[in-house]
This record gives C-alpha cells, structure tokens and sequence, in this order.
C-alpha cells in the first residue's frame, strides 16, 4: 500500500506553483505539508484528493493512477478540510451518523456514541450543532477520525479552533492511525509535538524554483 507522486506540476491562473515534484508515503508514514501562503498546499491537496488534474506527472495508489481507480481509491482516502461539514439543523449525533453514512462505512450508534465520548463530547449528543462552540463543532469533524477505517488520511489544518486537551488528544488520534499501518498527509500552522518527531517533510517552497526531495527528520 503506498501513495507515490511523480513529476507533478501544476499551476493556477498563469502562475505555476510547483514542478517536478515527487514524493511516496507508505504504510505507517506521516508526511507534513509544508510552505508559505500561495506556495500550492491546497492544490496538492485537491490534486492527491482527485478534485484536481495536473498539468503534468502523476498520482499513484498502489502503483496504479488514480484517475483509473477513482471509486476504490475514495474509499480508500478520508478528507478533513478547514470547514468542518457540519449542518447546523442537525443535532451532534446526527451530523456524526449522516458524515459517516456518507463514507460507506457501516457504524452502530453505540460506536458513534462511544466516539462522541472519547473526543469530550459526552451529553451533547442531542444538542443541535448551531449551538456548539468553534471548538466544540470541531470536535464533531474530528470524532469521524475515531470512526474512520480509510487507511489514507488527508488532513487540512487540523489543530485549527482546538484548545490544549483537544490538540493532545487529536495527536494520539493521528499517532495510533499511524501505529497501526495508516498513512496520513497533513498541514498545520501551528507546531505541536507531532509534526516535531521523525516523520516525512515535504516543503512546497523548494519546488517553486527548483526541485527538492523530500527529507527526514
């Protein structure tokens, strides 16, 4: 099971962001997304998403491009942008189960119940999401990565909106995806003790000019 980008390049308007850029992340891997604003974070984001063709090079799942295998590489992928997808009208627990239906997944509502709890929510599980903090609404997106069984996890600036406890948790969360043969793709601002230990760097500021591997740390 591997993720390999090979020799992409891609551009916005009449400005190319980035060039022959290659990387592969296999199982239990994390790559951090690095670079400055404008640098094409989101695009290579959209592009590994499949919401997004490239003017050249290639994404491959499992050895295979995407553009091929577009239903079963989805299913293999789970998303979480800086929106939070989340409907207002909806309670807690039901903007939770209708996420989740909507990844094929199949999940009791004692699992979905469980999830709430584990990311401290307990007792707003009835609560309508319109009343919810920032945070709190945030806690309801990331409860889907407790539920998810997608081995590629693409993850947008995820620490956004969470207090201390939540960014601790969320790391243990994306730790023990990792531990146990996951793979994840993830940008932040904010420099927390995850995105410190021996994982994969990829800075898109090095493909702006020139071409760069990408590095361990």
């Amino acid at each position: 099971m591997s993720l390999t980008v090979s020799n992409l390049q891609c551009t916005r308007g009449d400005r190319q962001l980035f060039s022959e850029l290659s990387f592969q992340l296999k199982a239990k891997q994390l790559l951090f997304l690095e670079g400055e604003n404008g640098s094409g974070k989101t695009t290579l984001i959209r592009t590994l998403c499949a919401l997004f063709v490239a003017d050249k090079g290639e994404v491959l799942w499992c050895n295979q491009p995407i553009q091929e295998q577009i239903e079963s590489y989805r299913e293999s992928l789970f998303y979480l942008g800086h929106l939070n997808a989340i409907k207002g009208d909806l309670s807690v627990l039901e903007n939770l189960r209708f996420n989740h239906a909507m990844s094929g997944q199949k999940c009791s509502d004692d699992d979905l119940l469980d999830a709430l709890d584990k990311i401290g929510l307990y007792g707003y599980e009835d609560v309508p999401s319109r009343q919810l903090s920032q945070g709190q609404k945030r806690r309801v997106a990331l409860a889907r990565l407790l539920l998810n069984k997608s081995p590629l996890w693409i993850l947008d600036e995820p620490f956004v909106a969470l207090d201390v406890a939540a960014v601790e948790l969320l790391q243990g969360i994306i730790s023990a995806h990792i531990e146990s043969g996951g793979m994840a793709v993830l940008t932040t601002h904010q420099e927390v003790p995850l995105t410190q230990e021996k994982i994969q760097h990829l800075n898109l500021d090095q493909y702006a000019t020139q071409n760069a591997e990408a590095s361990y740390v």
